[in-house]
């Protein structure tokens, strides 16, 4: 096989950035296109086979490009630019990187990383209700959260509404201390953590004092009708049946809704069915409902975050995870039919 040489022309206040400390993107992208690749006076030089060279440089200009519109690249960056361009879909990442949702209290633009997040972004300008299923990691809530506020700022909705079952896992509720409140806010943290990154402490309790913005427990939902309002119902696969179609029917005009969850992480009893898995199924062909599944490639944590993902998955799918029935079976269960929509 004939090995080709190409130049890419690096800025030198960016090529720290794309390179990575002491070359450790350069070395991966090396290890995974199987091409030689030399940094020095602001050039990278790539040697390889044709195709790997043409994906090398594919990958560096995405890079480069990233860095010049302000973006801190990272090893999560890096992966999913191969992952990509093994794909054939180079220019994804760049297109995705353009579609600012909002931006947080410090001015940091918060946006989709991968196609899945961009799917369910998109499904959500379009949807009336939209279900974000998926491993942790993928961005479901934080980015619901940001839509959320977004509508809320621009005035298409009047209130946001945000809530999620208080199932504990492993503990009662009963052994905290406090009143009703300080037991269940820990259970409502993540939410109050997406709240104060985005729009402030500030913001957050001025709103939330004039009833604009509320945080509560699912079960708080019951004979409520929901109008002109964002809700969103985070961590879904906690919820039994019941809770779900009571959730589902409190929803009223001018509305917009997500339900997000994870459906291998259930803490429901031993022998109840999730609500989350049972709406999935009953709900799929309604043409103004939305279903975004998410893969261990839309997580944006810490890349060992997506390895543990997959090693997990990988485990499920051998068969290998099969145990006698107890009450943590319950909790493991996940839809085998997990694919983007």
């Amino acid at each position: 096989m004939s090995l080709i040489e190409t130049i890419i022309d690096v800025p030198a206040e960016h090529e720290r950035k794309v390179c990575g400390q002491f070359d450790c993107y350069l070395k991966k992208i090396e290890r995974t296109l199987h091409v030689s690749m030399i940094a020095r006076d602001g050039e990278i030089k790539i040697i390889g086979p044709d195709h790997a060279v043409k994906k090398a440089k594919s990958v560096f200009s995405t890079l480069i490009e990233l860095s010049k519109r302000g973006e801190e690249v990272g090893e999560q960056n890096v992966d999913y630019a191969l992952a990509l361009s093994f794909e054939g879909k180079d220019e994804a990442l760049l297109e995705i990187d353009k579609d600012i949702i909002c931006r947080t209290i410090n001015g940091k633009p918060v946006k989709p990383k991968t196609l899945g997040q961009k799917q369910y972004i998109d499904l959500i300008r379009k949807k009336m209700i939209v279900f974000g299923v998926g491993p942790a990691g993928t961005g479901k809530t934080y980015l619901g959260m940001s839509m959320a506020i977004q509508a809320f700022k621009n005035g298409e909705v009047n209130r946001i509404i945000l809530t999620r079952p208080a199932i504990e896992a492993g503990e009662k509720l009963g052994f905290l201390p406090g009143d009703l409140q300080s037991k269940i806010d820990p259970y409502l943290r993540p939410l109050y953590d997406a709240l104060y990154q985005i729009m402030g402490a500030e913001s957050y309790l001025h709103n939330a004092e004039k009833g604009l913005i509320e945080v509560a427990p699912l079960a708080y939902m019951r004979g409520r009708t929901l109008d002109n309002a964002f809700i969103i119902l985070d961590e879904a696969q906690n919820t039994t049946q019941a809770q779900m179609k009571m959730f589902l029917t409190r929803i009223g005009f001018g509305s917009k809704v997500i339900i997000t969850g994870d459906q291998s992480q259930k803490d429901l009893p031993y022998g109840t069915v999730s609500g989350l898995d049972t709406a999935l199924k009953i709900l799929k062909n309604i043409d103004d409902i939305g279903i975004c599944y998410f893969t261990s490639d839309d997580v944006v944590r810490h890349p060992l975050v997506q390895k543990i993902v997959k090693a997990y998955d990988e485990y499920e799918a051998r068969g290998k995870g099969a145990k006698k029935p107890d009450r943590q079976a319950g909790r493991d269960g996940r839809n085998d039919s997990n694919h983007r929509v």
